[in-house]
């Protein structure tokens, strides 16, 4: 030990200046000889510490020898040990605190800045800690695979208090002191130790696995399940103490940490041994297939091994078959990667669609320091292979771009790229001095499963993760296979592969490139022509929105990685998209059902009826489409900006000229009436010279813009029109980025005031409030300010110019959204002869939008049937390698693990069953699986496998979710659906009106339908209307309620072209029923406030009470009056007759189009409704929701003007009140009509209480 300086001698920086008057000098300060001012320090207590561990170890491996304690060894001192074993074990070596005993200054100083510090990094214990229980896991896999098949599906083991290899504990017990413990023992009586050696804690096996299930669900970080414990145990009067009798403030984080960790480990570690051999037979049953002639046909099941990966977790050593893509893709998703025929043209959509985006919330705090290596990742790829990537596209981007033809514009591009953050690799994102990784990056398929990960390490979001991540998934697939990507930014990641050689051309060539659906419309509306993929071909109705769904399901996540260790973050992620993947494997049945209703049914429907209305060929729409695309993607429709500058310099200087012309003349003028000197009117000659030199210099400078070069089309055009139209087309830009912002925002609070995602939370929702407000008025003025451009190109405008002029936008943000101009830029050339159709008519632009929208569905379908067909390959290969695996075995301990997997794997085959695939096909699949486990075998023995029965129930959904199917065996009915249990037991029929299974029949047949003859009553000429009206009442009568009319009623129902509202119809229907029904005829008039009611879900006890009036329960017709929204709004009428089941249906403008949609969707939900409701309050009606028949009673318009449709509706309610189907009312006796009801309004009471 160096000896420090003695008290008496002062160091010289120390020395005291001396006093007096005078300066003061102080000695320089000079460097000192550390050997003198530094001292090594021992750390109090290391010392016996170390002699501790010493004994301790002596004594464990020479148990029969007594240590002689030496006089100069210190003495042991037992209270300052940790009372169990766990307590010593630093959880991920990032809480133990160490100490700093190096100083510069002298030893009073070193002991006074020894510091508490957290270390960060793993040391030698931890690491020793994480080898040992690497060593352990691998030893306690057949333990685990014992207990699972002995406890599978039984009531749960009592744990004894005497662990004992006795059955009956009826021996004579012996007690020895244990000096190793063989934990495998552990684990067959259900318990995992809590340390790899000498656990003095075990934990129960189910907890685990419980915690494990509720942990992919929820997320909840280990504290919360030991302050659970700590404080369930507390309560029952157990507290945990240390030897000196204190309580332990957290005696089961570390143990508990500990066990949930490494017992994770343990079920990956089965996982991947029957993996592996799972790969085996699967390499056997793909050749077998593709070698025998009996199964090698189209239908043959495509699955496969994997090609080598960068990375080592996901790699394999056998190829693929050519056709095939790798085994790990094939297991995520199989719809997507089960086919074996690859070569779709990229521009016919390619073969696979998947998705990328990044996102910088999973981020990891430096500070939380990391742990040893203890899993590897299998969906994260490696940071050397990213890191390699990026390296190759920093050396590519040093060399000269190569010539290429861009399908966009580049200055297009360009502006996409200012638009968007993650085009900026550079913009920092996150701090990097607090965090070390920012963000997880995603590859999903189109179904939103995760495939590959890349951990985010840079401040932005860099192209060279994107890039590794398609490099990686090209590296699994067939040499032939064609990939779409959606992106964010995929228009400038296009860019970048075409310019530079980053990916081998053979990639390139089978790549195609799309921007997401949501975020297509914040690009330049070229780059949309090309990228959105609602435009493009091949596409269907792939959004690759994916990744946005798949981060909603990782938000949990997000607290607790950035305060775990960098290993256990990944750890966390990559078990969480496990979990994920599994579960959306299995919903591929149901992802496909509704993708058929929901998108191909709906949105066709929808398409195919504008296309319908717009009456226009489809060939001239593709035509007029193509002609759009070519027009708007010409380099001449994107002026530079220094164009634009450069015409406000001319024009700026246009306008002084034109000033001080005006002046010129002006002056002239006056001194032309007054003699002027000769001075004076040299001056002027000389003023007029130099203006007219400017002038010719203005136009030389106007010339050299060369603006007729670069568009010739804008020869002859007025300057000024010209500024204008760029100065708009600008400004119509910035309005397309403002308002898409705000659109983004809205949908932001509406989704989540909606439940589709999580509440904002106060302050976030206030500050997305105060945003879009503080904004709202810069947007406002921008609209006002193109809206007067576009008046001032008006007022300039030029027939012969061939400009078409920009059309003014709506102020409203609602109209704004649904304006089909907003995305479409301001055309500044030319065209060449008449205005195209495109830009002129809007029913051909609505019609070239529904013509997308239907090629698009017409392409879903046929991938959602390859899709499907895949499905059933993938189904019969992988029950012939699980059984293949079993026969292999032959009574091995992972038989029962193989054998559980199968009966699980047997379950799908229920829930992947949709339109496109039936269960015979299925079964077809489990006939040559068995086929093929006998010839690969060589075993003659029948397989096991069995198909399992899949008897589909379908029940009412009264929550509007119509994608939930209920199978028999798994169908619980509750107290709330004790009226549907009885309809089902009852054998009457389901009341669930499912569209994909309608049964209802759309008759055009007229026969046996009553024509009304009811006389309209003349109006009276001596009658006179007043002028002004008092509100009328209309007491209780026949069952219906109190009514008031008010003025404003009265004045609508007067008016003989006022359109009738909801209280004129419901009103005049309860008039008309006390006036002319027969008492025959037994009906209930429903209000046009029901269906809505229906249709928006409201709850049973609003509709029961708006209802039960009426007793419809005991009526044989329900009359319901329809409003169909749109811009002016419509009224329609529906008979529905219980006994005979028919529903008759009256439109006056003779349109049957809506009547599909509105009894599918919303008359059959509202019968079914109001059936339960009525048995759920004792009332019988024996009706089910099978064999209806809707019947038109009019199929040419009857109604040739927009306002009198609901004077139409209550004509139609006449013949039914009057026993009667069809109406015998005449257009020209409407007006009389409309009088009649006016009179019997009039005819009633007066209100005395408004009156008064």
């Amino acid at each position: 030990m160096a000896s420090s300086p003695s008290s008496g001698s002062r160091p010289n920086r120390r020395r005291l200046a001396s006093s007096g008057l005078g300066r003061h000098f102080v000695s320089p300060r000079r460097p000192q000889d550390k050997r003198i001012t530094q001292a090594l320090v021992e750390v109090p207590g290391a010392e016996a510490k170390r002699h501790r561990i010493l004994a301790a170890m002596e004594q464990l491996m020479n148990p029969d020898h007594p240590i002689l304690k030496s006089p100069l060894s210190p003495p042991l001192i037992t209270n300052t040990l940790p009372d169990s074993a766990d307590d010593f074990i630093a959880d991920d070596g990032m809480e133990t605190l160490v100490l700093e005993s190096e100083s510069d200054s002298s030893t009073g100083e070193a002991l006074s800045n020894l510091a508490l510090k957290r270390r960060i990094w793993p040391d030698r214990p931890t690491q020793s800690l994480y080898n040992s229980w690497s060593t352990l896991i691998p030893t306690l896999v057949k333990a685990q695979l014992q207990y699972s098949a002995r406890t599978h599906g039984k009531p749960l083991e009592k744990i004894q208090k005497v662990i004992s290899a006795c059955r009956t504990l009826r021996c004579a017990s012996k007690w020895t002191s244990l000096v190793c413990l063989f934990l495998d023992l552990l684990i067959h009586h259900g318990l995992f130790p809590t340390a790899p050696s000498q656990p003095r804690m075990a934990v129960s096996l189910e907890l685990l696995s419980f915690y494990r299930a509720l942990f992919e669900h929820s997320c909840d970080a280990i504290n919360a399940l030991t302050h659970a414990l700590k404080t369930y145990y507390s309560r029952r009067g157990f507290r945990l103490t240390d030897s000196k009798g204190d309580e332990i403030r957290e005696p089961f984080r570390r143990g508990l940490g500990h066990a949930v960790q490494w017992y994770d480990i343990l079920q990956i570690e089965v996982e991947r041994q029957i993996e592996d051999l799972l790969e085996r037979c699967r390499y056997q049953v793909t050749r077998f297939e593709e070698a025998s002639p009996i199964v090698n046909s189209p239908d043959s099941h495509p699955n496969s091994t994997s090609s080598p990966s960068c990375n080592p977790a996901i790699s394999h050593d056998r190829d693929p078959p050519s056709s095939w893509c790798s085994s790990i893709l094939a297991q995520r998703c199989p719809a997507c990667f089960g086919g074996t025929f690859h070569g779709r043209l990229t521009e016919e959509g390619a073969d696979i669609h998947v998705a990328t985006d990044g996102n910088f919330h999973h981020r990891h705090r430096r500070s939380a320091g990391d742990c040893p290596h203890f899993y590897d990742p299998t969906y994260f790829l490696s940071k050397g292979f990213v890191d390699e990537v990026g390296c190759r596209i920093d050396a590519q981007r040093k060399r000269s771009p190569k010539a290429r033809d861009p399908l966009v514009p580049d200055e297009a591009i360009d502006l996409c790229e200012g638009a968007y953050e993650a085009a900026d690799g550079k913009k920092q994102k996150a701090a990097m001095d607090s965090f070390d990784d920012t963000g997880v990056m995603a590859l999903i398929c189109r179904h939103d499963i995760p495939l590959f990960f890349t951990n985010i390490d840079s401040p932005g979001e860099q192209q060279k993760y994107s890039i590794a991540l398609l490099q990686h998934l090209f590296s699994l697939l067939p040499p032939q296979a064609t990939v779409t990507l959606l992106y964010d930014v995929g228009c400038i990641l296009a860019r970048s592969l075409s310019k530079y050689e980053i990916l081998p051309e053979d990639v390139t060539n089978r790549l195609r490139f799309a921007t997401t659906a949501m975020h297509a419309y914040g690009h330049e509306w070229a780059c949309q022509l090309v990228y959105n993929p609602r435009m493009c071909v091949g596409l269907g109705l792939s959004d690759g929105e994916g990744t946005e769904r798949l981060w909603s399901r990782f938000v949990r996540l997000i607290g607790v990685e950035r305060s775990s260790s960098r290993q256990r973050r990944l750890w966390l992620l990559d078990r969480h998209a496990t979990a994920i993947g599994q579960e959306m494997r299995i919903d591929l049945g149901d992802w496909i059902k509704r993708r058929l209703r929901r998108g191909i049914k709906d949105q066709g429907s929808v398409a195919q009826e504008t296309l319908t209305r717009c009456r226009i060929p489809i060939e001239e729409l593709r035509s007029q489409w193509l002609h759009q695309q070519k027009s708007q993607l010409s380099i001449r429709t994107h002026a530079p900006a220094r164009l634009k500058t450069e015409l406000d310099i001319v024009l700026s200087l246009q306008a002084d000229l034109d000033t001080s012309h005006k002046a010129l003349q002006a002056t002239q003028f006056i001194l032309g009436k007054e003699s002027a000197s000769d001075d004076t009117i040299q001056a002027l000659e000389s003023l007029a010279s130099g203006h007219d030199r400017l002038i010719t210099k203005v136009e030389t400078l106007y010339a050299s813009l060369n603006i007729h070069d670069r568009f010739p089309e804008l020869q002859g055009i007025n300057l000024e029109f010209v500024r204008i139209l760029l100065t708009a087309r600008d400004l119509k830009m910035n309005i397309h980025k403002r308002v898409i912002a705000s659109f983004f925002e809205w949908d932001k609070l509406d989704r989540a005031v909606g439940g589709a995602q999580q509440a904002l939370g106060t302050k976030l929702h206030q500050q997305t409030r105060k945003a879009i407000a503080k904004r709202q008025p810069a947007l406002m003025t921008a609209i006002r300010k193109f809206n007067s451009y576009c008046e001032q190109l008006e007022s300039h405008y030029d027939i012969s110019s061939g400009i078409p002029l920009p059309s003014p936008l709506p102020t409203k943000l609602a109209e704004l959204r649904a304006d089909p101009t907003l995305m479409e830029d301001v055309w500044i050339t030319p065209s060449a002869g008449e205005v195209p159709l495109w830009l002129e008519d809007s029913e051909v632009r609505d019609g070239i939008r529904a013509l997308l929208k239907r090629d698009r569905c017409q392409e879903e379908q046929l991938r959602l049937r390859t899709e499907a067909d895949n499905l059933c390959r993938f189904f019969g290969a992988e029950l012939a390698a699980l059984e293949l695996a079993i026969r292999s075995l032959g009574g091995n301990h992972f038989t029962a693990a193989l054998q559980q997997r199968q009966s699980n794997f047997l379950q799908t085959q229920s829930r992947w069953t949709n339109p496109l695939a039936s269960s015979a096909q299925f079964a077809a699949q489990v006939n040559k699986a068995q086929q093929v486990v006998p010839g690969v075998s060589g075993d003659s023995r029948h397989p096991s496998i069995a198909s399992i029965p899949t008897t589909t129930l379908e029940s009412l959904d009264l929550e509007g979710d119509d994608d939930q199917t209920f199978t028999d065996e798994v169908l619980h009915v509750d107290s709330k659906q004790a009226a549907l249990a009885d309809l089902l037991e009852g054998d009457t029929g389901p009341l669930d009106h499912d569209d994909a299974n309608d049964t209802t029949n759309f008759s055009l047949n007229v026969d046996n339908l009553l024509i009304d003859d009811y006389n309209v009553p003349a109006r009276e000429s001596n009658i006179v209307v007043p002028g002004t009206f008092t509100a009328r009442v209309r007491p209780p009568c026949n069952g219906f309620p109190h009514q008031i009319f008010e003025p404003k009623d009265i004045a609508i129902l007067c008016s003989p072209t006022a359109r009738l509202n909801d209280v004129c119809i419901n009103s005049c229907a309860a008039l008309l029923y006390s006036e002319l029904k027969v008492p025959n005829v037994s009906c209930a008039i429903l209000s046009t406030h029901d269906l809505p009611r229906i249709r928006y879900n409201a709850p049973d006890e609003v509709i029961w009470r708006q209802c039960s009036w009426t007793q419809y329960w005991e009526r044989d017709i329900w009359v319901l009056p329809i409003h169909r929204p749109s811009r002016v709004g419509h009224w329609v009428f529906c008979a529905i007759y219980l006994p005979s089941k028919e529903f008759h249906l009256f439109d006056s403008l003779g349109d049957q189009k809506q009547w599909k949609h509105d009894v599918k969707k919303d008359i059959m939900k509202l019968i079914g409704r109001l059936i339960l409701l009525a048995r759920d309050h004792h009332h019988h009606l024996p009706i089910d929701l099978e064999g209806w028949v809707a019947r038109p009673l009019n199929i040419q318009p009857l109604q040739t003007n927009s306002y009198d449709c609901g004077v139409w509706v209550l004509a139609a309610i006449i013949a039914v009140l009057r026993g009667r189907h069809v109406t015998g009312v005449r257009e020209a006796d409407v007006g009389d009509l409309r009088h009649y009801l006016s009179m019997l309004v009039l005819s009633l009471p007066l209100d005395v209480q408004q009156m008064s």
